[in-house]
């Protein structure tokens, strides 16, 4: 299966996307992740991404795509993936038509007044990249998968998710309407408890195997 993770900041994707990948053995291919490890590594296309992350200019969508169409050539993507971060508008998932094809698009659909209080009590390993939420885990401070410390991190704070959902409305949010016009897309309701959501997720995908 070939499947795109939708939802605004604070949806849930990161929880979801790592019990799909767990369940259905599928590469979970975050955007972020790849942008790191080519900048970590010096590869060519990290070394022009690491250029504009330097000036703090946004990495051109050119960039973006091509480094996403060489993840997906590695030989764990050919029976599928799970992309999550991207595409991140319409012009990255016409790209991304031309290199793999989608199953499914899956919104995770969450009301923005919800998404606030979700991302500002986030924490993250900084070790793992594991996310959790202080309504979970209350005053932990390791990471219940490795064992490394919990953070939280510096662009989680109220003013800073605002400008992140509002961007999202602008920019991201019309691949909602992208993907049900190549009627593809399945929306689950994100504003239940993370297992529920988890289940409805596995509902949709069981159906389509």
């Amino acid at each position: 299966m070939k499947i795109v993770l939708l939802g605004a900041p604070g949806a849930g994707k990161g929880t979801q996307a790592f019990e799909i990948s767990k369940k259905y053995g599928l590469p979970h291919i975050s955007t972020g992740d790849i942008f790191r490890k080519n900048i970590k590594e010096k590869t060519p296309i990290g070394v022009v991404a690491k250029g504009y992350i330097d000036k703090g200019q946004l990495v051109p969508d050119e960039v973006t795509v091509e480094i996403v169409r060489q993840r997906l050539a590695e030989p764990d993507c050919e029976k599928g993936f799970l992309l999550d971060g991207f595409p991140r508008n319409t012009f990255q998932a016409q790209e991304l038509d031309k290199i793999a094809g989608v199953d499914v698009a899956i919104d995770v659909a969450v009301p923005f007044e919800r998404l606030l209080k979700r991302i500002t009590g986030r924490r993250v390993c900084s070790v793992c990249g594991e996310s959790f939420h202080v309504d979970n885990i209350g005053d932990e401070k390791k990471c219940r998968v490795c064992g490394g410390e919990l953070i939280q991190r510096a662009d989680d704070n109220e003013k800073t998710v605002n400008e992140r959902i509002k961007v999202y409305s602008e920019q991201t949010a019309p691949l909602i309407e992208y993907y049900k016009n190549k009627k593809v897309l399945k929306t689950v309701d994100g504003d239940k408890p993370v297992a529920a959501v988890t289940e409805s997720i596995f509902g949709v995908l069981d159906d389509l195997r």
